[in-house]
């Protein structure tokens, strides 16, 4: 959300796009000038220090082409799955199905497939990605019980400078582990007021190899993603953007793309597809009106030719949200009504196959209050009414619920701000995967109850010209945890308690033309008091040990600049896992695994001889790690009876080298 004035101290967040950005200076200056250009307008989320903000920039130097690059630099985020199709995205161990993801305010709901992604986007389209961990303010949006991403595609301002009628942009990129990408946007002022971008893109893959040079088999999708943006002013207080993407990925991939190929697990065809339709308008009037409104449609399917022949899977995804942000006083406060209906089917072409059908109505207004120069308070509410209907299997469960939160931003002298948040979040059964509800039968325990989590967070931030450092702490639980058995169809249950606690600790010092970047991160992810595990806590959670990152950055000169990343996970050991198993019957007893730690190297150096040339060379993963990550799933191959049941392990070394030519 905006704020009106709130040029009183830092905030975290102002801070975090500071730390983001990186801009022809010297590092001091840079985000200086940031920080002097947010001090009349900025975002704010009070109490969470944990919530980061990625720039475009960022994601070029590295030459992000899947989640994980993407994620790379942010220490609550983690995403395991090795490769695009079966990637997921983990904020504090709590996995994406449990976030509210949102693609220019369109969300990315459902699963197609449990054993796959829901969660893709084009780098290369990004202007910023907004993530907020932990569950927050009354405006994240509905069902954002473990946080939100937010993504933020490019709009004519961002290509186009004032004055500028028409540009273009080619680029090329190949990887060495393995394969290419070629990329094309076009983008013009239709007139003074109006512009349209458009975009094409295709990445051609061959199977990757691991840190040992083995081939990683079900590796070489295909990839091509469309992208057409109009937007424009209507008036000189309307705007209004429309925008269309389409994607798909196809390519022989084992039946479980998560896990490598095995006996049982061999290769079939598979084709991943999504389109979205957003329409943004945003009205400001005055200081009482400053109305934004989203209206959506997201569509997408999975088809695989595996042992049963022909498997499809759709999700459909409608609704809107409208608010509006009234500044009175020293407060600013924003409020609104947001609806979305879902369905989702599978089955073989031609057969009726199964069906659900769900919705949620939320209504919220939050809050923020500058009671003195110091101090901002941030209170808020929202009720969210959920309602799902098993049309196939004539079972259907309704819920609703308050969830309030507060926070405090102080600034104890120039240099010191401290933040405290609590706040509370609800989710009733929603639509389930479209593997899942064509699993022989699917029903709905009695009574069941909607998940509620409290999240509460404590943060200290210290900044001077030269330093940033940020520690933070939090605890949440979710309460009437929502799972299913597959066992003999799927039966949909509260099974207890799902808590994590944490403490992150970032620093940051930038001098002159040098920056680095320090962080470590620790998380206990328990579900009813044990570590959680990616294979039996499926669309839950996953655990990770301890994670150690550096990012250090220099400016060599006007045209060149250079970094490293690295990042250290720290081993995981003596998981006691199945007790999910044991409880439906899959399993006698429980038992233990592990999860060894690992370090990766990342660098790039970057040259722009000229506004319109920029050559990138970056190299991912330098000395070749052979690691499985821990945000995918364990090794079981261990445990006699659940050989094949792993991770993939992560790409080795890949030499990425990219052109690009804009004017």
């Amino acid at each position: 959300m905006k704020l009106g004035k709130t040029n009183k101290g830092l905030t975290p967040l102002t801070i975090a796009i500071a730390s983001a950005i990186a801009v022809p200076q010297t590092y001091a200056e840079s985000i200086n000038k940031v920080v002097d250009e947010k001090e009349t307008e900025t975002i704010v989320v009070v109490g969470q220090t944990t919530n980061s903000v990625i720039a475009t920039e960022e994601l070029e130097k590295y030459q992000a082409n899947d989640l994980a690059d993407i994620f790379r630099s942010v220490p609550s985020v983690s995403v395991g799955g090795s490769l695009g199709v079966a990637q997921k995205v983990y904020i504090r161990g709590l996995e994406d199905t449990q976030l509210n993801v949102t693609v220019d305010g369109a969300p990315q709901t459902s699963t197609l497939f449990h054993h796959i992604g829901r969660v893709s986007v084009d780098p290369e389209l990004l202007k910023e990605v907004e993530v907020q961990a932990g569950a927050g303010e009354a405006t994240a949006g509905a069902g954002a019980i473990g946080g939100a991403i937010r993504f933020k595609t490019k709009n004519i301002n961002d290509v186009l400078d004032a004055g500028e009628e028409f540009g273009a942009k080619i680029k090329a990129s190949y990887f060495s582990n393995e394969g290419y990408q070629l990329s094309t946007s076009i983008f013009g002022r239709i007139n003074d007021d109006w512009g349209v971008i458009g975009s094409y893109m295709t990445i051609d893959r061959e199977n990757m190899e691991d840190g040992e040079g083995n081939e990683i088999s079900g590796t070489d999708p295909e990839q091509s993603l469309g992208f057409v943006k109009l937007s424009g002013d209507i008036t000189e207080n309307q705007s209004l953007s429309i925008s269309y993407e389409t994607r798909i990925e196809e390519g022989d991939f084992v039946q479980r793309p998560n896990w490598p190929e095995s006996s049982w697990n061999p290769l079939y065809p598979l084709t991943v597809e999504r389109d979205t339709l957003v329409f943004n308008h945003s009205y400001f009037a005055d200081e009482y009106i400053n109305l934004e409104t989203t209206i959506y449609s997201t569509e997408a399917s999975v088809e695989q030719d595996g042992r049963w022949g022909i498997y499809r899977g759709e999700v459909s995804t409608t609704g809107f949200d409208i608010r509006n942000t009234s500044n009175v006083g020293e407060h600013t406060i924003t409020y609104g009504v947001e609806y979305r209906e879902d369905e989702v089917k599978s089955g073989a072409p031609g057969e009726s196959g199964a069906k659900e059908e769900g919705s949620v109505t939320g209504l919220y207004v939050q809050d923020h209050w500058q009671v003195t120069n110091a101090l901002l308070l941030s209170f808020g509410v929202r009720y969210d009414e959920y309602e799902l209907d098993q049309v196939t299997y004539n079972a259907n469960t309704d819920s609703d619920g308050v969830s309030p939160n507060l926070g405090l931003q102080y600034s104890l002298n120039e240099n010191w701000i401290l933040n405290i948040g609590y706040a509370e979040a609800m989710r009733g059964k929603e639509v389930g995967d479209s593997f899942t509800i064509e699993n022989g039968e699917s029903t709905l325990a009695p009574h069941l109850k909607a998940e509620e989590v409290d999240n509460t967070e404590l943060g200290l931030t210290y900044r001077d010209e030269n330093w940033q450092v940020v520690a933070s702490v939090y605890q949440s639980e979710i309460n009437n945890v929502i799972q299913d058995k597959i066992a003999a169809g799927s039966y949909y249950e509260n099974v207890g308690k799902f808590e994590t606690n944490g403490f992150e600790l970032k620093a940051s010092y930038w001098l002159n033309d040098f920056r680095f970047d320090a962080s470590y991160t620790n998380s206990e992810a328990e579900l009813n008091g044990n570590t959680v595990e990616g294979y039996e806590a499926n669309g839950l959670a996953n655990a990770r040990g301890d994670t150690w990152g550096l990012n250090v950055n220099y400016i060599f000169s006007d045209t060149v600049e250079m970094g490293w990343n690295y990042s250290y996970v720290q081993d995981l050991n003596n998981i006691e896992v199945f007790h999910r198993m044991v409880e439906i019957g899959w399993s006698d007893e429980t038992t233990e695994i592990d999860k060894p730690g690992y370090q990766v190297h990342d660098v790039f150096v970057q040259w722009q001889p000229n506004d319109n040339v920029s050559v990138n060379l970056s190299v991912q993963n330098l000395f070749d790690e052979h690691y499985i990550d821990h945000s995918s799933v364990a090794d079981y191959n261990g445990v006699p009876g659940w050989e094949g049941v792993s991770g993939i392990y992560e790409a080795g070394r890949d030499i990425r080298l990219s052109l690009s030519y804009q004017f």
